[in-house]
């Protein structure tokens, strides 16, 4: 029997499920969205919640009420291969291709960077990151429970910083908010929704979503309602807070135009705010809260890619797969937080579309009994918008398929028509199954040593 948890214990998974998500990472991009919408800052936040709060929070419900342990018996649901390939994508977006390397460009650009100013900054990012990453191996290698306490730590006092730079934003703003960059002005939502991407909590939900649901577990909930009840009353109260920082760095970016310029990414404005608000001493209390935190999360990001890896091809050891990522993120991390950002775009433009329609087809699994068929028309449909959207991340253009779906294809110039086509998908599905006697997807793990799992 399920027992009733007391609000203490849900307090305690909602800030465990803050923790998870709440880096560096998390502070640049709000800043930085704040900054391009200036006075249209609370529209393009709502959308920038969307994604960034509201989608993570799904993911993790899809997890608790799948029963599945890990992301891959989800997406194998369309096809045990397919299942193999979205997940291999995922971990290697937040693992080595991206949100690995980001932790170490995020730190430098906050903690280092601000006072190490001049020449040769190539150089020094370098330097950096090899003795960044090297820490994190070595940690990712030697597990312990510094990394844990560190993190336990970390957060309220990154919750209290931030708190005071918020509060001081109000009593003695930076400036008058600005007006809006292109973009902006006529499409602020959407283009939060899609600044939302950057976080990529969403991919990080399905990769780590099981260990909230073994928290709650813990707390004594078993079945799918029980744990379904636990996840939402916690999440909301992580989420929360998630948003919170999020709406407020948010309007620290939208009035820092005048007073810190227009800036490449939010890492400037967070620094730059803290040195107005409370002197050199804040921007060293910035550096070293930033520093610590992406150092929890790569060793968080290095831990879990090599795991997923050794399991898939055990072939090779643990240690190798996690000196492999070390290496390659120091690479990756060297093209500069720019460049890494911009670099990251067409793949997120690609991946986060079939990401949210898998999340949503989990949630929906009871509505069309399972059939594996919806899955596979919808995430079909979404494909095919999934792979025009990361051609145009890359900044090409389609021509005249560009011009007869954008004239046909509702939501299409704001890099959604993405909508459109899993609908059509997931109704062709639905009819299709009334039609046919076709068995319920089953969510089943192949490796890629030829082993099947169930």
């Amino acid at each position: 029997m399920d027992q009733k948890l007391p609000i203490s214990a849900y307090l305690i998974i909602g800030l465990m499920l803050f923790s998870l998500f709440f880096g560096g990472g998390n502070l640049i991009f709000p800043a930085y969205l704040g900054q391009l919408s200036g006075t249209h800052v609370w529209i393009a936040v709502a959308g920038f919640l969307v994604t960034g709060v509201g989608l993570p929070l799904l993911a993790i419900i899809a997890i608790g009420i799948s029963g599945v342990d890990n992301v891959q018996p989800l997406a194998a649901r369309v096809h045990p291969i397919y299942g193999v390939i979205y997940t291999l994508l995922l971990y290697l977006t937040i693992g080595p291709f991206f949100a690995l390397p980001r932790t170490g460009t995020v730190s430098y650009e906050i903690g280092i960077a601000p006072f190490i100013g001049g020449d040769n900054q190539t150089i020094k990012l370098l330097i950096y990151t090899i003795l960044f990453f090297g820490i994190s191996l070595w940690l990712s290698l030697n597990p312990s429970k510094i990394v844990e306490r560190i993190g336990k730590i970390l957060s309220p006092l990154m919750l209290l910083f931030i708190a005071f730079i918020i509060i001081m934003s109000f009593v003695n703003p930076l400036g008058a908010q600005t007006m809006p960059q292109e973009g902006y002005d006529t499409a602020a939502f959407v283009n939060g929704f899609l600044q939302g991407y950057n976080t990529l909590d969403a991919l990080g939900a399905l990769a780590f979503g099981i260990l909230i649901i073994n928290a709650v577990k813990l707390y004594g909930q078993k079945s799918k309602k029980a744990i379904f009840t636990s996840v939402l009353k916690s999440g909301i109260i992580g989420v929360s807070l998630l948003a919170l920082v999020y709406i407020f760095v948010a309007y620290i970016g939208s009035t820092s135009v005048t007073a810190l310029g227009l800036a490449d990414n939010g890492a400037p404005i967070l620094s730059g705010a803290s040195k107005h608000y409370m002197g050199q001493l804040g921007q060293i209390m910035l550096a070293f809260i930033i520093i610590i935190a992406c150092l929890t999360t790569s060793v968080g990001l290095t831990s879990a890619c090599a795991a997923y890896f050794y399991k898939l091809v055990p072939k090779f050891s643990y240690k190798t797969y996690a000196i492999v990522f070390t290496i390659f993120s120091v690479s990756v991390a060297n093209v500069g937080l720019s460049n890494l950002i911009t670099f990251s775009t067409p793949v997120l433009l690609f991946l986060y579309p079939i990401t949210i329609v898998l999340i949503l087809l989990v949630l929906a699994d009871s509505i069309f009994k399972g059939r594996r068929i919806v899955y596979v028309c919808t995430m079909i449909s979404t494909l095919i918008m999934s792979f025009v959207e990361g051609i145009h991340g890359f900044g090409i253009s389609l021509g005249g398929l560009d011009q007869i779906l954008s004239s046909y294809v509702p939501l299409y110039n704001v890099s959604m028509g993405w909508l459109t086509f899993a609908l059509i998908g997931f109704i062709s599905g639905c009819i299709i199954a009334r039609m046919t006697a076709e068995n319920p997807a089953e969510g089943t793990e192949i490796s890629l040593t030829g082993e099947t799992e169930m």
